[in-house]
């Protein structure tokens, strides 16, 4: 059976730009624009990878030249903004080495198979930066891929010699200012006059992306103990963005925070549907008298022996019919049942009892993951041409994210945006609702002077070829939206930049 999830990408929709950047409003006298009652001289922005210009799964030169920050400095320019240095990786092929071992992958370009389907592929080719060449400078673009909240206040996040086991950043190893400093600190040293601060997506967003296979931590004051992929707790997020917030102000300087958006809302989980499984009649009426017995005997059977509840055999009940069907998976947050089954009344083989133990159907409220789609309806076994995933063999738990796995993370985003928000107001700094404007891009798009800026995969836009973050125009976009804070809050008049000159996507390296 063939993969039954096939791209449908509309290419000739796609705007592949390459131009350079036009300024909304051309400067044509001096003093035209001004910092207000900010002082843009000395501009350090700190964060996680969308502050570094993190895209299409990688670092890399045009997409660090495209960050935000960097599109902010150069507008700052124009009211009194100094020089904006970024530690740059060596090439556009993204991926690190380490010791000359690659460490990391390079970036997503956009291909076509071999029937003519495009999609994002890794790009073919070694990269050059190596993270045990440190680099000496100090760097105005203080944003980290990979970083937590409690990450920027940790000391040796950036020792190089922690960075094979897990203990270190490699990106923040190559710009360190030693094997003890933190992030915040680094920063700091820096004395600026104007920050940004956008840190906490990471907080939730492992948690999401792998299916909500880690922890929510919530409760658990000790972020040492915590797992790769666990939701931060928010009195730890809130402690630790506190101190943040009184280090980057401490000198005097003003600044802009920025919450979390809705992480649900991207593309990585909005792209491949829920009922992605096609089954004609005969197929589906097959399929449910395999499950037949499953359905009105074992299930029935288990809620009667009190072994789980009668909503949870109803939940995980299998029914497929002719047309779109939701697959089937592996639920990790049911009951499992694999030992039960095994003994009597079921004796039922062990191969099956494993079949059956934490199954269900995904329900129409579960988000299927984007990498998802290189799975659905393949056959992992050439052998056998019935074992199709979805249909008879079950997704695995990493590649959906469960209602309550969902709520799991609204509950905590909420929290560290109130935190966000209500920081602001003490301090006077001006404010960016992240989360409206991502909104605004999923739902209804945002009008540009070239089109309609959205969150949908490839074509929207917005997004680069990771389906996390995103491309320069969404990244120009973003810029704007904080400058329009800026100026909202210090009485401002930074020119803000014509988003439809940004690239978006782009089919091979540039």
């Amino acid at each position: 059976m063939k993969n039954i999830l096939k791209y449908t990408f509309a290419l000739l929709a796609i705007g592949f730009v390459s131009c350079e950047p036009e300024f909304d409003s051309p400067v044509t006298n001096d003093g035209f624009y001004s910092s207000g009652t900010a002082d843009l001289s000395k501009y350090v922005s700190v964060g996680n990878s969308l502050t570094a210009g993190y895209a299409d799964g990688a670092l890399y030169i045009t997409g660090q030249k495209n960050s935000y920050p960097n599109i902010m400095a150069q507008q700052f320019a124009f009211a009194g903004g100094g020089e904006f240095y970024q530690p740059l990786v060596n090439d556009n092929t993204g991926g690190l080495l380490l010791g000359g071992t690659q460490i990391a992958e390079n970036r997503f370009v956009l291909a076509v198979d071999a029937n003519g389907n495009p999609g994002p592929v890794r790009l073919i080719g070694t990269p050059t930066t190596d993270v045990t060449n440190h680099l000496p400078s100090t760097y105005n673009n203080m944003g980290v891929p990979g970083a937590k909240s409690f990450h920027l206040v940790a000391p040796g996040y950036g020792n190089v010699a922690g960075v094979a086991t897990g203990a270190a950043n490699p990106y923040f190893a190559r710009f360190s200012s030693s094997e003890t400093a933190t992030v915040i600190g680094d920063a700091v040293a820096q004395n600026p006059t104007f920050f940004s601060l956008w840190i906490g997506n990471n907080d939730i967003l492992s948690y999401a992306t792998s299916g909500g296979s880690g922890i929510d931590q919530t409760g658990n004051l000790d972020p040492s103990t915590y797992g790769s992929n666990d939701i931060t707790d928010p009195n730890v997020f809130a402690s630790v963005y506190s101190q943040q917030v009184d280090a980057l102000t401490g000198g005097g300087a003003k600044g802009v925070l920025i919450n979390i958006p809705e992480v649900t809302s991207i593309p990585y989980f909005t792209t491949v549907p829920t009922n992605a499984i096609p089954l004609d009649a005969a197929t589906a009426g097959a399929l449910n008298a395999q499950f037949g017995a499953y359905n009105t005997q074992i299930l029935p059977g288990l809620a009667g022996m009190g072994v789980i509840s009668p909503e949870e055999a109803a939940m995980r009940m299998i029914n497929f019919s002719a047309g779109q069907n939701f697959p089937i998976m592996t639920d990790d947050d049911l009951t499992d049942l694999t030992a039960i089954l095994q003994g009597p009344p079921f004796s039922l083989p062990e191969p099956l009892a494993m079949l059956l133990g934490q199954l269900r159907q995904v329900k129409s409220d579960d988000l299927i993951v984007l990498t998802a789609s290189s799975v659905l309806g393949t056959t992992p076994d050439p052998n056998n041409p019935q074992g199709v995933i979805g249909v008879s063999i079950p997704l695995s738990d990493q590649y959906v994210l469960a209602v309550s796995e969902q709520a799991r993370i609204t509950a905590a985003s909420t929290a560290y945006n109130a935190t966000i928000e209500a920081l602001a107001g003490a301090k006077g700094l001006a404010y960016v609702d992240a989360k409206a404007a991502l909104s605004r891009v999923a739902n209804a798009g945002i009008p540009y002077d070239g089109g309609v800026l959205t969150s949908q995969f490839v074509t929207g836009g917005a997004f680069s070829l990771d389906g996390v973050h995103p491309t320069p125009r969404g990244y120009a976009y973003t810029a704007n939206l904080i400058i329009q804070a800026i100026n909202d809050t210090y009485n401002a008049t930074i020119p803000m930049v014509h988003i439809g000159n940004y690239a978006t996507v782009t089919l091979h390296n540039n």
